[in-house]
């Protein structure tokens, strides 16, 4: 890669994230991290507005803009298979705006490339989520937008059915099933549920912020380290 080209792509790197590593950009644009430290010193020195420093992060400073980039054949197609997938398996307001937000990328490419990208063989036929658990999707994913608290009604492995006030801090997809991350009230820690075992969601009118050990970096935390734990020989437990 010339380096002419590295360097426009560090700072895209660099823009389409809050922070930024050296470690992370090194790995990203196959290079040592004393190249990224050079690289990003270089920029800085002709005014390109990088925040931070080495051991720290990066980030680009407000006002900074590049032209619009026109995507590759490669690219474009790559966006078409990655929104026919989701489209099947996320709920219908966010399926719609998939297809406009897609659209607008295909407008914009060369006719070639917009004919290829389109023809791409790759489908995911509309057999994934049933209707109702697609609209419960969209409620809880509007939820966690919103911060606003829910009240589940719902039925465990063994069907014994229980009601959970829930923080909902984020909606993940396993392969066909959706769950919802929480912090449960009842239970005083985080917990996960299954979207398939929700016999309804109520929407409370109280909104909840952030708070120390509750929110969803909190929880990622967590399970890193019981999976970094469980991974280690019998020995050092």
């Amino acid at each position: 890669m010339r380096r002419a080209d590295r360097l426009f792509q560090l700072v895209q790197i660099i823009r389409g994230r809050r922070l930024t590593t050296a470690a992370f950009l090194a790995q990203r644009l196959e290079v040592s991290e004393r190249t990224v430290y050079r690289d990003v010193a270089d920029l800085q020195h002709q005014g390109v507005p990088i925040e931070g420093e080495a051991g720290m992060g990066y980030r680009l400073g407000a006002g900074f803009e590049l032209p619009p980039l026109m995507f590759t054949q490669d690219e474009a197609s790559a966006l078409v298979a990655a929104a026919r997938l989701a489209q099947s398996w996320v709920d219908p307001a966010l399926a719609r705006d998939i297809e406009t937000g897609l659209g607008k990328i295909l407008s914009v490419l060369p006719p070639a490339a917009r004919v290829s990208a389109e023809a791409l063989a790759l489908y995911a036929p509309a057999m994934g989520l049933g209707d109702a658990l697609r609209a419960r999707l969209q409620t809880l994913r509007e939820a966690v937008q919103a911060r606003q608290k829910l009240r589940l009604h719902y039925r465990d492995v063994s069907g014994d059915a229980s009601e959970r006030t829930v923080r909902p801090l984020g909606c993940f997809y396993w392969g066909k099933v959706w769950t919802l991350s929480t912090w449960c009230e009842l239970r005083d820690d985080f917990r996960g549920f299954r979207l398939d075992r929700m016999d309804a969601v109520d929407l409370l009118p109280e909104r909840f912020r952030d708070e120390a050990g509750k929110t969803l970096a909190d929880m990622l935390r967590q399970v890193k380290a019981q999976h970094a734990e469980a991974k280690l020989p019998e020995q050092q437990k």
